[in-house]
């Protein structure tokens, strides 16, 4: 007040327009404390003249709507205590927007010359670079939000040991790597959040050091191993989350001890054993989340004493028995389903609970009738009781609040239950899977019903029957598949507000109607039908909210149909449609998922599809008539994340241009007549998956240039039926990770196909346990190797054992030599092994009969000797396992072992194997499957089979250990 200068100004939420360099501000020389966040200055750059005002202190230009380069200037106010920068465009930055070769230098320059900083705040800025050493040199840094960044690299240690540090957020940089270090006493940390980052070990027991700790957030990351019980110490302990990691082993009792703890977030890690008693003593806890471990137990009596517990999710584990007979009575959400609870729901279990708004107790085996009590609490509005043994509803006396119920997959019977018409406030009804008939009343059903599913049961339809259409529900989402419709509803026409609409698995034929064409809707299924094609061939522009749409195996002929501008997902698999591609499909921007496999079309690719890329998620075009080259697909912003062209007639070399496919998961060019060698340089797509390159001409060795370190992610490769040569090295299989890893119980699934592929599932097809068979929806749990019809010789790597979730091995018809190597028997998930038609010699080893899970074994056609080993899975085969392999002997060959063995004849040997080689092969039907106790399968497998009567036999549902 003595000087008249302005030393603080604060301008939040105030200004709109464009920020000049020439502003007045920039002449308040002496201000220190200057706030302009939640600004809007229209994507305008950050002035340089900020370095004018060497005296500030704090500068805040957080959610204003800056963009561009943030000028070096700033980091030459050296007097700076607190910088906030976050989110500063006002969305996340795109490579174009802020070129990456200027942000490497950004935390360097802030670290080296703001040695004063207590607080920096960067959130949402795509850094795109590694974290300097030198910002560990901060001795005065309070708070660190780095969330956001797009950072790489490994993250120093040494941060979170700063003496005064607080606060260090490194949320969603999924390409940070890291680990936790020790942690000194008197650490003065509050928050640690470390979110959908790449920080992998262990929890080190010195966390319990952490006194002051409010916040622990270690969500999907990898973390492994137990949880310390020094993490009982955290006192002050609000807020613990872990879920999404691989931590196991039983949770340690000190979690008790934790007294200020509101929410605990436990899910989707490998926890196992009984609840611990000792979560009943934490008075504070909201929320308690448990979801997708291994705990065995009765749903604890010990939940009652949460007497604050609004939340509960002990969905997807092993808890059996009944229902508690008491339950926290402010819960508003529980969730029991995928579990093993049996019994009826008792009658009185809820009735306190008057907060209720939510039950899930979907997938257990839970019988008898639901009780109207539980059903009328005032609070209630959805019920899932999907996936059990109920067999109706208890007689309403009152009218229900609810507004949400799903009974799909039980044992309903008969006609639909008559007190659903209870249900006035109803907006939301499933009851799809049941075993209902009869004609449907939709008189019955709540006028404020919005969404209804009826499918796969035995109800017939009234179509064309007049109806008072007036008096129906105005639906918004309608799912009528497999209710045995033979032609389009007529009364759909009324139907105004209907947005997604499901009529597969029917059996509707003909064209479909010109009036169908005028519905508003946004999503439409017709596939699994016999329809023929469009009454009036419609254009591009009609349906114009259309964005997904199905026209899967039908009976469409003639040209592929552009879709409406809006088209997000177009799938019209399995037709009779023919022609080529209309450049027109490269003007729908907006196109995710286009899936023409299995048509008659030809042609080449259109080049044009590169338009797409930014938006292209899935392009299978699979077993079509197309050739050429394959054409340039993916640029700078790709985010296809599935390409399939396999059995078409495609030539060439792999395009070099698919290093550019950054998200790439899937890549099948199989069955085409590309000539090229190994593809060392695909191990640049660090989220390939499956890759098949099989029944092509690709040539020469698959190992090993200086510089290939394997494919760290790869769960599925075939490479059979090639001219592939050369051997594999010991240390061939070194760096594959992912087919090394221990699979979790739910699989290793990284990314979420529903999010990100819209509703597309993945399929491929592979030659498992002797019959071609197709995988469908996700792919990742399948691990497999098939290198088979190749000229690949030397021996088989005896380090093919650190493969340790392989299902499938197949290196059959080929020229290894030497022992089966007994580290094969460390391949616990092993269910098809062939190692048929190469010149292996020597003992089978007994190690192989550890292999439980064997359902396929194939050694036939070598120069294999001695006795078959006794016991386990080996044993169980018949001999057209082991033919063509003449020194063998023992059960369950007739030859027996004391008749000495006829040595294996080179001559036979040879003529066997060059029949092989040239397509002889092995009895695909019949050869290799066990006759004794198969416990094997992976869990989550969705295959398909030309013979699924044999298949049928051979799966097994995998016990769990």
């Amino acid at each position: 007040m003595e000087t008249g200068y302005v030393v603080g100004l604060d301008l939040r939420y105030s200004l709109h327009g464009p920020f000049r360099s020439n502003s007045s501000l920039f002449r308040l020389l002496h201000v220190r404390n200057l706030n302009l966040a939640h600004n809007n200055f229209s994507s305008c750059p950050i002035p340089s003249e900020f370095g004018q005002l060497s005296r500030l202190t704090h500068l805040d230009l957080s959610y204003s709507m800056f963009s561009g380069r943030i000028p070096s200037e700033i980091s030459r106010l050296t007097n700076l205590i607190s910088l906030d920068l976050s989110y500063y465009s006002g969305m996340y930055f795109s490579f174009d927007t802020y070129p990456t070769k200027q942000e490497p230098e950004l935390l360097r320059r802030l670290s080296q010359n703001l040695t004063s900083l207590g607080q920096l705040h960067l959130s949402g800025l795509n850094l795109s670079s590694q974290v300097p050493e030198s910002l560990a040199n901060l001795s005065s840094l309070t708070h660190l939000s780095l969330d956001r960044c797009g950072l790489i690299g490994e993250f120093p240690k040494r941060i979170f040991q700063l003496p005064n540090i607080q606060v260090v957020d490194l949320s969603y940089n999924e390409d940070l790597t890291g680990s936790l270090p020790e942690f000194y006493s008197g650490s003065n940390l509050t928050s640690l959040a470390l979110e959908n980052a790449k920080f992998v070990g262990k929890i080190p027991n010195s966390i319990g050091n952490l006194k002051s700790l409010d916040e622990l957030v270690l969500q999907s990351c990898m973390f492994s191993g137990p949880v310390p019980y020094s993490i009982g110490n955290l006192s002050q302990l609000s807020y613990l989350s872990l879920s999404f990691n691989f931590f196991n082993g039983q949770l340690p009792s000190t979690l008790g001890n934790l007294a200020k703890i509101q929410e605990l977030e436990l899910g989707r890690n490998e926890f196992s054993g009984e609840f611990p008693s000792s979560l009943g003593n934490l008075p504070q806890l909201e929320n308690l989340y448990l979801y997708q471990n291994n705990f065995r137990s009765h749903v604890p009596s010990s939940l009652a004493n949460f007497t604050k517990l609004c939340r509960l999710d002990l969905s997807d584990n092993f808890f059996h028995g009944s229902l508690p007979i008491s339950l926290p009575y402010l819960l508003e959400d529980i969730d029991f389903r995928n579990n093993s609870l049996t019994g009826s729901i008792p009658s009185h279990t809820f009735d306190n609970l008057t907060s209720l708004k939510c039950l899930h107790l979907s997938s257990n085996s839970l019988n008898g009738v639901i009780p109207s009590s539980l059903l009328t609490l005032p609070s209630f509005r959805e019920l899932h009781l999907d996936d059990n043994q109920f067999i109706g509803l208890e007689v309403l006396s009152n009218s229900s609040f609810l507004e949400t119920l799903s009974l799909s997959g039980n044992r309903l019977n008969g006609n639909i239950p008559s007190s659903i018409a209870k249900f006035i406030l109803l907006r939301e009804l499933y009851l799809s899977s049941n075993n209902l008939s009869g004609r449907v009343d939709f008189k019955i059903f709540s006028c404020m019903l919005k969404t209804l599913d009826l499918s796969y049961n035995s109800l017939s339809l009234t179509t064309n029957v007049s109806l008072n259409i007036s008096a129906l529900p105005m639906f918004d989402r309608l799912f009528l598949s497999s209710c045995n419709i033979t032609e389009f509803p007529v009364f759909l026409k009324a139907q105004n507000d209907l947005a997604i609409l499901d009529l597969s698995n029917n059996r509707i034929g003909g064209l479909i109607p010109k009036w169908f064409l005028s519905m508003n809707l946004g999503w439409l299924s017709l596939s699994h039908n016999f329809i023929a094609g469009w009454e009036e061939v419609p254009l591009i522009h009609q349906w114009k909210g259309l964005r997904h749409l199905d026209l899967n195996s039908n009976m469409l002929q003639g040209p592929l149909l552009v879709p409406p501008i809006s088209t997000v997902s177009f799938l019209i698999s399995n037709n009779s449609l023919t022609g080529q591609i209309d450049p027109l499909f490269c003007k729908l921007r907006d196109l995710q998922a286009l899936d023409a496999s299995n048509n008659h079309l030809d042609g080449t690719i259109p080049q044009c599809l590169e338009n797409l890329d930014g938006s292209l998620r899935v392009l299978n075009l699979r077993r079509n008539s197309f050739h050429g080259n394959i054409p340039q697909i993916c640029r700078d912003k790709s985010t296809l994340m599935t390409l399939d062209l396999s059995h078409n007639q495609l030539y060439g070399n792999i395009p070099r241009w698919l290093v550019k496919c950054k998200n790439l998961d899937v890549l099948n060019l199989g069955g085409n007549q590309l000539s090229d060698t190994f593809p060392f340089w695909l191990q640049d797509l660090q989220r390939l998956q499956v890759l098949v390159l099989s029944s092509n001409k690709f040539h020469g060795p698959i190992c090993c240039p200086r510089d290939f370190f394997g494919f760290m992610t790869l769960k599925t490769i075939d490479l059979s039926h090639n001219d592939f040569t050369g051997k594999l090295p010991l240390e061939y299989f070194r760096n594959w990770t992912s087919m090394s890893s221990k699979v979790s119980k739910m699989g290793f699934e990284s990314r979420s196909a529903y999010n990100e592929k819209g509703i597309y599932n993945d399929s491929v097809k592979i030659i498992f346990k002797g019959q071609e068979m197709e995988l469908v929806k996700t792919l990742t749990v399948f691990i497999s190797i098939d290198l088979s019809n190749n000229k690949f010789d030397g021996e088989i790597p005896s380090t093919l054992w650190r493969l340790r979730s392989l299902v499938m091995l197949n290196l059959s018809s080929n020229n290894f030599r030497g022992p089966i190597p007994s580290s094969l028997g460390n391949l616990k998930e092993l269910e098809s092994l062939d190692l048929s038609n190469n010149k292996l010699f020597g003992k089978i080893p007994q190690q192989l009969t550890a292999l439980t899970f064997l359902a396929y074994l194939n050694l036939s056609h070598n120069q294999l000797a001695g006795q078959l080993p006794q016991g386990g899975q080996v044993s169980t085969f018949q001999d057209s396992s082991f033919e063509g392999n003449l020194g063998l002997c023992g059960i369950p060959l007739s030859r027996k072992c004391e008749t000495p063995p006829l040595p294996a004849s080179n001559d036979d040997y040879n003529n066997e194997k060059s029949d092989s080689i040239f397509g002889f092969g092995w009895k695909a039907v019949v050869v290799g499957y066990g006759c004794g106790l198969l416990i094997g399968m992976v869990a989550g497998h969705v295959i398909t089979s030309r013979r699924p009567d044999l298949i049928s036999r051979i799966f097994r549902v995998r016990l769990q250990r």
